[in-house]
């Protein structure tokens, strides 16, 4: 078999479902109590030697008292509100303060009444180290079954060796070891560092160094070694590689774990990415009919504005699918459109007609794009999207997201353009920042010309966008690498979350289905908590020495975001479950004045007055 050489995104560790599940609280609240139930009584045992010594009364009394300050500390800390992994380092080190603060507490009643009810201080302090002992116990005891029972099947997944030790070799190792559904399982790790000889990796052993590979691979049955290394030594890999070809056997070269993971720029850890955030999120399956997408953009001029960035490169990429009679990307970042152009076409040119070098703030060479391409179907992804960035400058959102988007709606009403479909934000539902209101207004606007021109124009609302540019995925991945801490805003933020192709293909969907002027939201699942990402991405890395601090929340966030407005009125779709539509009001373009536009931002925001910066022209 030819030597296969490839550099891939690691499978990722998922979160361990049971531990968000609702009930599990009260398992773990049901655990910890036992655990006074069986230290208290030993610490009277040890303290009188006779059973018949124990007061009953005094003994239930102070097992209430225990079990009722551990479950009210825990439960004010987080403990038993599924914030912690169960079992792991962040959950002991909230655990361990909780019994100690009980211990303290219950010391300070005894103090007080430990006569009246025949108990000596001393009997909870010989149950204090019992009752840890117990909670841990009890908890290592579940991660073993968890380790034993995530394993990749031995029936049904394919044997292999991780050629590196280090940190790709260990998390690729702990992702795979893991996954129960996982296509490989490692069976041994080759390293040529002496003092990890005969180590223990993730319950797989290290089992020789590099000169011993091809006699492992032919005593242990294996026909593939994955090469895994942050900064691998080509002419190690091309020696290994010749060897193992010699053997029949595949090699698979796995490299820069955190680009892989980053999602900066990279198409290939999509995968890594819906494992990460459907392991707090939970899955969703989309089910669509692609007749509807076919329907409108099946042999039609198409036109995507922002087709540099997350949104708008993978709108190209899923459009060509549907073979548009021709496809224009149009951006003003020529760097980005030829990340673009590469990433369908394998060419970086840019001098090709699919390529349209262009800024949505100039309405004059719009106009001239429009009227010589003549685009009948428009996907308007461009936009300014960061939150803080558009507070300190928010005239810059007025004039890309606000101004620009009615730019891009002349050109395509003059020129009678049969779709256009206006990507929004969640934050546009009652907004409270620049981002938040200048997407409004932009929806206001497609409303407007939804009347105007009778045609199919819809605004499509949707959250963050994991993954993306600018998302909390890569910046989390930059503090980890960085190590830390990774910054939150709030231990309770949540925000709805989709992964870019999810979408993107409801993007295309909802231009089939969608009626002028609708705002159509997409279906992202239950809102997921930033610390739970942050969380998960520090287990993934294995980065426990990363601290995650909270910072404060910025002015105009929200803790929670929101879909609908409080005066829009939301319809399911009956033609998608995974859609609903609400009508926005329209707003003339002739009556656009910033003016109006920032006192009424700054209103909704909730100053009274403010100097900002992006006031200036």
């Amino acid at each position: 078999m030819p030597e296969k050489v490839s550099t891939q995104s690691l499978p990722v560790v998922k979160a361990p479902t049971g531990e968000r599940k609702p009930w599990w609280r009260y398992v773990q609240m049901l655990l910890d109590s036992l655990a006074w139930v069986i230290a208290l009584p030993l610490g009277f045992f040890l303290r009188y030697g006779d059973i018949d010594l124990i007061n009953p009364v005094g003994l239930l009394i102070v097992l209430l008292l225990a079990i009722g300050i551990q479950l009210g500390l825990g439960f004010m800390l987080g403990l038993y509100r599924n914030r912690y992994s169960y079992g792991s380092f962040e959950e002991s080190k909230v655990l361990y303060p909780v019994v100690v603060a009980a211990l303290i507490i219950i010391q300070g009643v005894l103090l007080l009444f430990a006569w009246s009810i025949q108990v000596p201080r001393s009997v909870v302090m010989i149950a204090f180290p019992f009752a840890i002992m117990a909670m841990m116990i009890i908890r290592y005891g579940k991660r073993m079954v968890e380790d034993i029972t995530n394993r990749p099947s031995s029936l049904e997944s394919e044997p292999v060796i991780i050629y590196g030790g280090g940190f790709v070799g260990r998390s690729l190792t702990a992702s795979l070891m893991s996954d129960p559904q996982s296509k490989y399982r490692p069976v041994g790790i080759v390293d040529d560092d002496p003092s990890l000889r005969n180590a223990r990796i993730h319950s797989v052993n290290v089992i020789g160094t590099g000169s011993d590979l091809p006699a492992i691979v032919q005593r242990m049955n294996v026909s593939k070694v994955f090469f895994a290394m942050s900064d691998p030594n080509e002419k190690l890999y091309e020696h290994i590689s010749l060897k193992m070809r010699q053997l029949n056997v595949e090699v698979q070269k796995i490299t820069g774990m955190i680009s892989d993971f980053s999602g900066e720029g990279a198409h290939e850890p999509e995968a890594a990415n819906r494992t990460i955030l459907e392991g707090v999120r939970g899955k969703i399956d989309y089910d669509i009919n692609e007749q509807d997408i076919i329907s409108y953009i099946t042999g039609k001029r198409v036109l995507v504005t922002g087709a540099g960035g997350s949104i708008g490169s993978e709108l190209c990429r899923q459009i060509v699918k549907y073979q548009p009679a021709e496809l224009m990307m149009l951006d003003h970042d020529e760097t980005l459109l030829m990340d673009s152009r590469y990433s369908l076409s394998g060419s970086t040119a840019l001098d090709d007609n699919s390529i349209v070098l262009a800024d949505i703030r100039d309405m004059d060479a719009l106009l001239a794009v429009f009227e010589e391409r003549r685009p009948q179907v428009v996907f308007h992804a461009a936009a300014l999207k960061h939150v803080s960035a558009l507070e300190a400058y928010p005239k810059e959102a007025w004039k890309t997201n606000t101004l620009g988007t009615r730019n891009v709606l002349e050109a395509a009403s003059r020129l009678d353009v049969e779709a256009f479909v206006n990507v929004s934000t969640d934050k546009a539902a009652d907004p409270t920042t620049a981002l938040g209101q200048s997407k409004r207004t932009a929806e206001m606007l497609c409303s407007w010309y939804a009347q105007k021109t009778g045609r199919r124009y819809v605004s499509v609302r949707f959250g963050n966008v994991f993954g993306s540019r600018g998302s909390v995925k890569p910046i989390f991945t930059r503090q980890i690498k960085d190590g830390g801490p990774i910054t939150v805003t709030h231990r309770e933020a949540t925000r709805f979350f989709m992964l870019i192709p999810d979408a993107c293909l409801l993007v295309m969907l909802a231009g089939a289905i969608g009626e002028p002027g609708d705002v159509l939201v997409l279906d992202m699942g239950k809102p997921v908590r930033i610390y739970d990402i942050a969380e998960n991405l520090r287990r993934l890395y294995e980065r426990y020495d990363v601290d995650i601090e909270i910072t404060q929340m910025r002015p105009g966030e929200k803790l929670e975001e929101v879909l609908f407005g409080k005066d829009e009125v939301m319809h399911r779709s009956e033609r998608n479950r995974f859609i609903s539509h609400a009508q926005s009001p329209a707003l003339d373009p002739a009556e656009l004045d910033y003016a109006s536009w920032h006192q009424n931002y700054l209103a909704h925001r909730g100053y009274e007055r403010a100097e900002h910066r992006g006031q200036q022209a």
